[in-house]
Parts: structure tokens; sequence; C-alpha cells
């Protein structure tokens, strides 16, 4: 098939045997393989890439899959970066990308720096969890004050009468200012030397050469397998697979150059090496755990002869963590079986002996799971009760809340009642629902809080902050009303809106309090679908107590690009309230991709070409056909023009994929040799500084210093060595890079062999990034309404709905 479909549906039967693609990944002869890998890929993504030539490419799927359809390259969502930007060896992926010479420090790096310490903050809150708790140690905020208290009046420090005195009513403080502070503490964490050093890289390089694998990794594998990598890859070749993109037959290759006869299947380093491979190509596909006979199903297809004593050893080495989670008997309430909750594997469960025997009797799960992955699910977990059974911070009467409900209208009255009441909250609704988190946002403002929206990508904050400026996203969008602010108030501006990670980092937002966490009262998290485990673990560890958080978004839409489906299990556990939306999206378009939805793809009267069908019979046509609806048809019929139409594909490789439809677009629209990397002034492309976060934007200019983009209003320096794994054009994205983001028009090309591709959450999220029009080029016929009624979203293998289990009201 000529595209790479997404990952994002990618079941667990299908799912590690993928690829993963990123701009400029290396490409090249595999070592010690036949076949390379197709265009690389370098460092995980959003998407897994087939690797022509090899078995997988072509075989029938087995046991976990053959076929490695996913979407390859960056996309939107902050999945932390999608993996909180770092590689699968947990090392920024500017770090391995830095050629000889020691990195600068850049706004990623510092993202990176301040991801990494805010992770090294959760293992030791977990740490601490599992030791005695001294008395008083633990205590924080007014229990600390209380405990100092009476210590000091039964040391006769001071009288009673002064300590426990009735304080004077602290004045109502206004809301901030929206300006965001300078963060300097981040900057300054992420300087020093960042990357592996010229010495280091050099020596990488040679063995590489020796074992006959592309020199071109050394970078990223120096800075992934840190000090001593030459040693470490000559002690175990197979480390190499940890480099993105990286083959187990390519690293079986380098083994054999390396080791000689000594090399063979039944090494235990290569068990466990493929092991883990496997449970990060799952990760790619969405996926926090693998259960246990599908991963050795799939250790036996890579030629492992134990597969059982691979995975042993990936655990004893403490490179995976194995975990037992009770299955559900029917007619249950979710939990209230014993083991409900899920143990790790091998733990002494509490109850004694007969809890022990009762549980041997109840069926079980044995997931695989990768260390990062399953802190963080264990940790957003945590987090999350945390909000559901704490009480939320009193700003402001229980009267003022209700008359700020009182002048909402609709759903956004009862978001306002829902956040007035409780720690979490939920809130599901479509395009035009947006405008319900920002009247609750102004209503907090009104009331004294400080109220921040946060959005996984650029795409999302600009287009929310458009709507809380008074620019609807959609023409007819309803106004659901809500509270006036206050003359002269800080809350007559706009609602502050900041992507995750800056707001994770320092750079945007209000920054952090004393005790490191941020300091704000109420987090709204838009596009919340976009969140994946390890974004939405240090989101919820960062926030401080008494806080409330509401995650919002379109349940519909594609889930995150990194692994788990945060929404969507909250969504399903009902651990906290849900407030849906009753606000219809407008227009023909609105009641196109709301029929999507629920699965009906029908017709729908468009007097002002709001939707236009376009077949085409082949590749060659459908890459004719959106070249002229962009420079032509859609400026002259519609009044858009060819900037503010976005076209969107499956995915990037085949003759309709991104780079061939990117490839035509810049020669229409702006045509040039590409002196700068395959670039040229006036160039629109997408930047991913890391994994999984896409900053659209265009090129000004080159120099010696790099690429030169103005991407959301900010003026980006691209270093030479970065460009061709980082910047990709821009006229074409899949739907993954264009998640959050809406333009006045949206071609979508599905080309003939894109029907494996289709599924409702794709197609939904696709048409749906459309506001005024949309126009379909597509050669799939009558496999598009099918896709629509029968192709939901491909489950994915999480343990967040046994961690929430407990917090399942018993009513």
């Amino acid at each position: 098939m000529s595209t790479e479909p997404e990952p994002a549906h990618e079941d667990t039967a299908a799912a590690v045997d993928a690829g993963p693609e990123t701009p400029g990944a290396t490409s090249g002869p595999a070592p010690g393989a036949a076949g390379a890998a197709d265009e690389g890929g370098a460092g995980a993504s959003d998407g897994t890439a087939r690797t022509a030539g090899s078995p997988a490419a072509d075989a029938d799927p087995g046991p976990l899959g053959r076929e490695a359809d996913g979407e390859d390259g960056e996309s939107s969502g902050e999945a932390s970066g999608a993996r909180s930007g770092e590689t699968p060896g947990g090392q920024p992926e500017s770090a391995g990308a830095a050629g000889d010479a020691p990195a600068q420090v850049s706004e990623a790096e510092a993202e990176l720096a301040a991801q990494r310490l805010e992770r090294e903050r959760i293992a030791r809150r977990k740490a601490e969890k599992q030791g005695p708790i001294e008395a008083g140690a633990k205590l924080s905020g007014t229990a600390a004050d209380l405990l100092a208290a009476v210590r000091a009046v039964e040391s006769g420090e001071k009288p009673a009468a002064t300590v426990f005195a009735e304080p004077a009513p602290a004045p109502r403080r206004a809301a901030p200012e929206p300006a965001r502070p300078p963060r300097p503490v981040a900057a300054e964490r992420a300087a020093g030397p960042v990357g592996p050093t010229p010495e280091a890289v050099q020596a990488v390089r040679r063995v590489l050469a020796e074992g006959g694998a592309p020199e071109a990794l050394a970078p990223q594998a120096a800075a992934l397998l840190g000090e001593g990598a030459e040693d470490a890859l000559r002690a175990d070749p197979w480390r190499l697979l940890r480099v993105g993109g990286v083959r187990p037959e390519q690293a079986d290759g380098f083994a054999r150059a390396l080791l000689g006869a000594a090399c063979g299947p039944d090494d235990e380093r290569r068990g466990r090496a493929v092991t883990v491979w496997l449970l990060e190509q799952a990760a790619l596909a969405g996926h926090t755990a693998l259960e246990l006979p599908l991963l050795t199903a799939a250790l036996a297809e890579r030629g492992v002869p134990d597969p059982d004593a691979a995975v042993q050893s990936a655990l004893a080495e403490g490179e995976a963590l194995a975990f037992q989670d009770a299955l559900e008997e029917p007619g249950a309430r979710p939990g209230s079986a014993p083991g409900g909750s899920g143990t790790a594997a091998g733990a002494d469960g509490p109850g004694g002996a007969e809890a022990a025997e009762e549980d041997e009797e109840r069926p079980v799960r044995v997931l695989i799971g990768l260390e990062r992955f399953a802190l963080a699910e264990e940790s957003l977990a945590d987090g999350l009760a945390r909000l559901v059974n704490s009480t939320p911070k009193q700003d402001g009467s229980a009267a003022d809340w209700e008359r700020a409900a009182d002048a909402a209208r609709g759903a956004a009255a009862d978001l306002v009642r829902a956040v007035a009441g409780h720690g979490l909250v939920l809130h599901t609704g479509g395009e035009a629902s947006l405008a319900e988190p920002a009247a609750l946002l102004r209503a907090a403002r009104a009331l004294g809080l400080r109220a921040w929206a946060a959005a996984p990508g650029v795409l999302g904050r600009d287009r929310f902050s458009a709507l809380a400026g008074g620019a609807p996203s959609a023409p007819g969008t309803p106004d659901p009303g809500g509270p006036p602010a206050p003359e002269g108030s800080d809350s007559a501006g706009p609602a502050p809106a900041v992507t995750v990670a800056g707001l994770l980092a320092g750079t945007e937002g209000p920054g952090r309090d004393a005790d490191g966490a941020l300091d704000l009262d109420l987090l709204v998290v838009l596009d919340a679908p976009h969140l994946d485990v390890e974004a939405g673990a240090l989101l919820v560890e960062s926030l401080p107590d008494g806080a409330r958080l509401v995650l919002a978004g379109d349940p519909s839409v594609l889930w995150s690009v990194g692994p788990g489906r945060v929404f969507a299990d909250l969504l399903a556990a009902r651990i906290c309230p849900q407030v849906a939306s009753r606000l219809p999206d407008p227009g023909p378009l609105g009641e196109l991709v709301s029929g999507i939805g629920i699965g009906e793809l029908g017709q729908v009267e468009a007097p002002g070409k709001e939707v236009v069908i376009v077949p085409v019979r082949d590749a060659g046509e459908a890459v004719h056909r959106t070249v002229q609806l962009v420079a032509d048809s859609v400026p002259r019929a519609i009044g858009v023009p060819a900037e503010d139409t976005q076209v969107i594909t499956p995915g990037h490789g085949g003759a309709v994929g991104t780079r061939a439809l990117n490839a035509a677009l810049k020669q229409r629209l702006n045509p040039g040799p590409g002196r700068f990397g395959g670039f040229d002034p006036g160039d629109r492309v997408v930047h991913s500084p890391v994994p999984g976060r896409v900053l659209p934007g265009r090129v000004v200019t080159a120099d010696a210093d790099g690429l030169h983009l103005s991407c959301a209003g900010e003026d980006v320096v691209v270093p030479p060595e970065l460009v061709e794994r980082t910047v990709r054009h821009g006229w074409a994205l899949t739907a993954h890079q264009a998640m959050g983001g809406r333009w006045p028009a949206v071609v979508v090309v599905l080309p003939g062999d894109a029907v494996r591709a289709l599924s409702r959450p794709w197609i939904y999220t696709a048409f749906g990034r459309a506001a005024r029009h949309l126009s379909v080029v597509q050669g799939v016929e009558q496999a598009l309404p099918r896709a629509v009624a029968e192709v939901p979203a491909k489950p994915r293998t999480t343990r967040l709905p046994v961690l929430l289990a407990p917090q399942v009201p018993t009513d």
C-alpha cells in the first residue's frame, strides 16, 4: 500500500512489529542484513513504518501482526512530547542528533530537562511512600503549621493565646495578570553540556563501522547508551536495538559481525533486547503494556528459542515489569473483586493466605510493560485519586459559584457547578463546545481564581486563544453565555492559554510555587484525548493541593500519539462528574462530522459548497486534483487562499503520502531549488523539536547557524545537523499532525490503496479540521462509508482502568 496508516489504531495483535520513522531518519543498508529499513526512522514518533524487503512487510499477520501499518512521522498533541520528548532510551531526541559537536541549549532541551527533573520528583515521591513515615515528616501546608504550633506551645516557646488566635480574614485577591513571567530557572537547569562528547561519538562510530552498521547512527547510539557506549555495544551488540529505526534482523547482523561464532539466536542478550524492542514498538502503537501470551508469541516469531526465558531475563534485569490484573466477573462492579486494582507479579498481596487462595481462583491477565510507562500510569492513577478524594480549595463562597453558574447557560452552567465542588471534572463535546470551558475560565477568574487553559499542541492553544479572545472558531458558533467580567478586572482579557509542554517546562504559564507545584487554582486541559500517560502523570503530579482539573475534549477524535488512552479510560471509569455539551457544531460541516461520530456518513445539503467530493482513479490523478484544488479551485470558488488551506492524507510515504503531495505543492506554490537542505524561503513547514510535538511555520532564511523559521509567531533557528531530522514541508500533513488545528479549508486525500488506514476516528478527525470548506479527493469508493460504520478505534492495552477501579463509587 502506498500510504502508511496511523499507529493510533493498531491493536495489540498488530502493534509490535513496526519501525518508527521521523523526518530525515537514517536510511541505508541494514547492518548485516538484507533490506534496509524503509526510510530509517530514528526516534519515536506518532507512527511506524514498514521495512522494505523484510518478511514483515509482506507476510500475513501472525499473533502480533506482521504488517507495520503506521503513520510515520511527527504528530501534534503533547504526548509529554510523545514520550515526553524522549527517545525510547530515555534521552532527549536533540542529544542524539547533535553530531560530533556539543549541542547548544535550546528551548526543546530546556523543556526536556524540566520534564526529567519532574520525573525524578515523581520517582522520589513513590520511593518515599514505601518507607516509614517519621512523625510529622510528611505533613505540609495547614497540617504542618498546626503541628509546629502544638510543639511550640508544648515546649513553652509561645503562649497558646498567640498561637491559636483567630487570624484576620485575608482580603479577596484578584486574578493575576495573564502575562507570562520570565522563567530563568528552567534555563539554568538545562544549562551545561548536553549530548555525548565528540570523542564518545567517534568511538561509537568506529564500533558501528566494524559491525557494518551505518555510522550515522553514532550520535544517537552514544546519547542513548551514555558513557562507555562503545564498550556497551561490544559487550552486548543487541543494544543497538535501542536506537530508533533499527530492527532485530539488523541488530543480528551487527552482532554476527562483532561476535562471530559466539553469536546465536539463543543468546540471552538477544532475547532480552528483542523483548524490550517489542514493548517499545507496542508503546509506539499506543499500548502501555502487552499481555504475556502475545509477547511470547511475538518473541517466537522473531526466532527466540525460549520466549519465557527471554521475558524472565528482561524482568530480572529491571528492563520490564510484570503485573497481574484480576479479570472482572460478569456483573461485578469494577474493582470490587480481590486483586481488582492490579498487583505486581510476585508481590505479596494483603489479606494473608485466605486472600491469596481466593485470588488464585480468579482469572487474571499477566501484563508485561516498560518501567517508564508502568510508573507513569501508576503515578497518573495516584494523582487522579488525589484529585477525586480531596476537597477543592474554597475560592469564593458557594453563593458566588451559584451566581456564576446562573449567569451561564446550558452545559456551561453545569460545568461551573461541577467545578465548584469537585477536584476533577470531565467535559465532552465537539468544536462548538469549546465555548463552555472558555465561559468557565471567565467565571473562575472573575471569582479570583488563578485559572489557566492548556492544550497538548500549539495548534490547539492558538485555536482556543482565538475563541477566548472573541474570535469564533467557526462561523455560526453559538455563545453559551457566561458571567460578564467585572469592569477593570484582569479577567476582562482573554483567558490565558498555554501548551502542556510549555506549562510543565516553565516557559509558558504561571510557573511554579515554592513547593514546585504549578502556581494555579484551576487548570482546564483542552483536546484531552491527545494526552498520553506520561504527559498526564506529569500534569497531575504538578498540581498543588486543592487545585481543580478539568479535562475537556471530543471523545470521537484520534487518541494520543503516545501510549495510553487517558481520556477514554477516565470516561469509562466514571469516577468523577462528566458534563456533556449540548452545543451542536453548526452548518453542513457540523452535520457531516456529527453523523460520522455516530457511525453514519450521510449526504448533507451544502448550498455554499461547504462539502465537495472529488472522485479519482489512481494516485497520479489524486495528486493532480489536490494541487488544482489548493492552488486554483478553492481560492476561486470558496475565497480561501492557498496559505489557509490544509491538505490531510493518511501517511507520509507512497505515491500520495505527505512527501509526494508536499513536493507537488511546493513546485506549484513556492518553486525553488531547495538550497537550504531542501527548503527555500517562504516554504510552509512543520518543525518537530521533540517526537510528537509539531510546530507549523514558514522558512524565513538560512545561514551558518541553521534554518530560520517563523513558528507560531516566534523565531526558531534549527541547527544544520537537525534540519533533516526535525523539519518537513507542511502543505500536507497526516491526521495526527493536524490534531488540535482548524483551517478555513481542508482537502482530505484518500487514494484507493489507503483503505486499510481508514477508521471512524481517523475520518472524524480529518474531516473535523475544516471550518468553512471540505474537499475529499477519494478513490476508496464504498470503503469510506464502510469504515465510518464498521471500523471503530482499535483497542489499546492499558492498566489505568484497573488502577482507577478502587475509586469507582459503590452506589
